[in-house]
């Protein structure tokens, strides 16, 4: 089947979109479905990003504005969504269970401070202790993932090693 994502033929998942009706969800490939997938495996999404599908529209969107690149950002600026399907895309952060080590809530946006070494796979190299890592974004439908960059890279962290900076 193809993915509504990024149009690849591949095998799909059912992919809960939290935030709206209890059984909301997509079907899209595992690459589409990993918070670490390149950005650009997802620039086929301009072309679907206007499913009448809301669920799939709200997946779009959240996926947009997770991916901050100059490409996704225009995308996003253009994306149009009904009243209530924009109220659903932004109700991640409501929805969020996402908490640092301390139990404090995180929100997109916060800042973060590692609190041990992080080795990075893929990148080479290793997040330090005490690193802050700014303008933080949630992990839709997955509360133990953060994201943000450090060294330049865009890396997932996990929140059970971060503290969120007052």
């Amino acid at each position: 089947m193809t993915c509504p994502l990024c149009t690849t033929d591949a095998p799909l998942i059912e992919t809960p979109v939290s935030g709206g009706p209890a059984d909301a969800s997509v079907e899209i490939c595992a690459l589409c479905a990993d918070p670490q997938t390149a950005p650009d495996h997802f620039r086929p999404i301009a072309s679907t990003m206007w499913s009448e599908d809301p669920a799939l529209q709200v997946y779009a969107a959240r996926t947009l504005k997770r991916l901050d690149t100059d490409w996704s950002r225009d995308l996003l600026e253009q994306l149009y969504l009904d009243e209530e399907t924009q109220e659903w895309a932004d109700n991640v952060a409501a929805q969020s269970n996402h908490k640092d080590s301390n139990g404090q809530p995180l929100a997109t946006g916060d800042t973060v401070v590692l609190i041990k070494d992080l080795n990075v796979k893929g990148a080479g190299f290793t997040a330090k202790r005490g690193t802050a890592v700014y303008k933080i974004t949630l992990v839709p439908d997955n509360d133990a993932h953060i994201e943000g960059r450090v060294e330049g890279q865009r890396i997932v962290i996990l929140t059970e090693f971060v503290k969120k900076r007052g």
